[in-house]
């Protein structure tokens, strides 16, 4: 009987997030799906079958982690061919049997923020400023439910960059609590736009001050990597390829999708005899 620890990678634009749930289309529903059809494992919890992370609906994974035990030789190719398209396995490793794929020394996370044309531009090293006082080990009670019984987390890193009229966030760490990601980022776009000062950060890291932070949406997310000491991934450069066709079709569609966006706003302004005037309407209407 072996142990097999897999990568799976994913959008997770058309599911109710990763963790199964009755009736609902999610990625660990499929994944468990595909698992049974290709003869991988039986049942789940036969098989010891656990998870490194449950993304919420909409984010994406280049390196969620799975586990089971399995008689079964791994075949990722078969496995692939029972998944939806916008799931890939990516690679797989030989664990030992006390391996538990939510015990891991790093994630990391990075978000995909695109800059607001219409908006003016951004305090980067205000951000950059901001985001180092989330390093360390800090009471993150804000940052996620309340009712978090254990809300102190340790972020190893929190990197913002600016590329291309793209924002990366770039945060690692051991562990993060439910939103605690997301949260964090809304504080730092708030920083940036001159919104809140990045002394209100302290503020919001003090567990008795009691802060409503509503989290970036989920689309711009993605979990990269979970790493373990001691395990090594052997990855299939085919499942890369496939994955990568899907991707590209999917950004092709949406750049096709926000060219006519673009040419119907541009008509629209051209028509008013100036450049961008409605924007700054609208802007009221918010």
């Amino acid at each position: 009987m072996l142990k097999i620890a897999l990568k799976v990678a994913y959008l997770g634009n058309n599911f109710h997030g990763f963790a199964r749930q009755p009736d609902l289309p999610t990625v660990e529903g499929e994944l468990i799906k595909a698992l049974k059809e290709s003869g991988i494992i039986d049942e789940p919890s036969h098989a010891g079958y656990s998870i490194a992370g449950r993304t919420d609906r909409g984010v994406h994974a280049l390196g969620n982690v799975v586990s089971f035990r399995t008689e079964s030789r791994i075949n990722l190719n078969q496995i692939n061919d029972l998944l939806p398209s916008s799931i890939k396995v990516l690679g797989q490793a030989s664990v030992h049997h006390g391996f538990k794929p939510r015990f891991a020394r790093q994630r990391h996370y990075r978000y995909a923020l695109a800059k607001n044309p219409f908006e003016g531009d951004w305090d980067l090293e205000k951000m950059q400023k901001g985001a180092k006082i989330f390093i360390g080990t800090h009471n993150f009670r804000n940052f996620t439910k309340r009712s978090e019984r254990n809300p102190i987390r340790t972020i190893d890193h929190l990197e913002v960059r600016d590329s291309n009229d793209i924002i990366f966030f770039d945060v690692k760490g051991e562990s993060f609590l439910w939103n605690m990601v997301r949260k964090i980022i809304t504080v730092l776009i708030n920083v940036g736009q001159g919104e809140i000062e990045t002394s209100d950060i302290t503020e919001f890291l003090k567990p008795q001050e009691q802060v409503f932070i509503t989290p970036v949406s989920p689309e711009g997310l993605i979990l990269m990597d979970v790493i373990y000491d001691n395990v090594k991934f052997v990855e299939d450069p085919y499942a890369r390829k496939l994955f990568l066709s899907v991707l590209m079709k999917n950004y092709l569609n949406t750049r096709t999708l926000s060219a006519a966006y673009q040419e119907i706003m541009d008509n629209l302004n051209y028509k008013e005899n100036c450049i961008y005037p409605l924007f700054n309407d609208l802007k009221v209407l918010k």
